[in-house]
């Protein structure tokens, strides 16, 4: 895939469980979400198993792994448990994020400089497996320079900080963070890593970011599960899909004014 490419999206699944895991049972189903997702025009799935499993769970990820098409990228925790399972399941990727038990959602990047001694391990027994390595960093070229340094090759840029001063109105603060986004995009490409991002991304803040030249794959979840109450989970896709290519081709507008 060439910087000249397109867009990949991401479509993370997790809410479709959580809502699911609110009532218990069968219904709503994550894997027939991903269908949908996929014939939507979704390039890969998402899914974060979490220690607690509170949204998705194993099962989930073994369906998935056996009844969806498409890449499935496997967001986890740096634990010995997680890494069985991921190399028993063999995902396309695994996205190593921070996990905390009392956080609503996943709160910052890994601080993969103060972590190194422990994620360094985790990397090299999934890259031996097959499975394509993500490191979730917030948009710091410190933490950039870690994960090069420890082999993984790609990384995904935080962007929970752009989007939360985008939603609060603060443009001069959200225009900071876009700077530091584009800034870390530009400076892991350099470094030879494959550049994704993703968290908090919506219709609305996700043009400046998808125009990045960089940035390869974007990975969004919670808003699309959530509009798609409103317009159905095709509708949602199809439009973040095309304000993705929109902004990816320069169209006016794309950028913060």
């Amino acid at each position: 895939m060439t910087q000249a490419g397109k867009l990949r999206l991401g479509v993370n699944i997790d809410h479709v469980a959580t809502i699911r895991n609110a009532r218990g049972g069968a219904h709503p189903d994550p894997v027939r979400a991903a269908r949908a997702a996929a014939a939507a025009g979704a390039d890969g799935i998402t899914a974060h198993l979490r220690e607690d499993r509170r949204h998705i769970g194993d099962e989930d990820i073994t369906r998935l792994t056996r009844e969806i098409d498409l890449p499935l990228n496997l967001e986890m925790a740096a634990t010995e448990e997680m890494l069985e399972i991921a190399l028993r399941h063999r995902p396309h990727a695994s996205c190593l994020v921070p996990e905390k038990r009392e956080e609503r959602t996943t709160e910052g990047g890994l601080d993969v400089a103060a972590e190194h001694r422990q994620l360094r391990p985790y990397i090299s027994e999934l890259k031996k497996a097959g499975i394509r390595v993500s490191l979730f960093i917030d948009p710091d070229p410190v933490q950039i320079a870690v994960a090069k340094a420890l082999g993984a090759p790609v990384i995904e840029l935080h962007t929970g900080a752009y989007c939360e001063a985008w939603n609060a109105g603060e443009k001069e603060r959200a225009k900071a963070e876009l700077a530091r986004i584009a800034a870390a995009a530009e400076e892991g490409a350099r470094q030879g890593l494959e550049v994704h991002a993703g968290h908090g991304l919506a219709f609305d803040t996700v043009g400046p970011v998808a125009a990045l030249p960089q940035v390869m794959e974007l990975n969004i979840g919670h808003f699309l599960i959530g509009e798609a109450i409103f317009s159905g989970l095709d509708s949602a896709i199809k439009r973040m899909r095309a304000l993705m290519d929109e902004a990816r081709a320069g169209a006016a507008g794309a950028r913060i004014a």
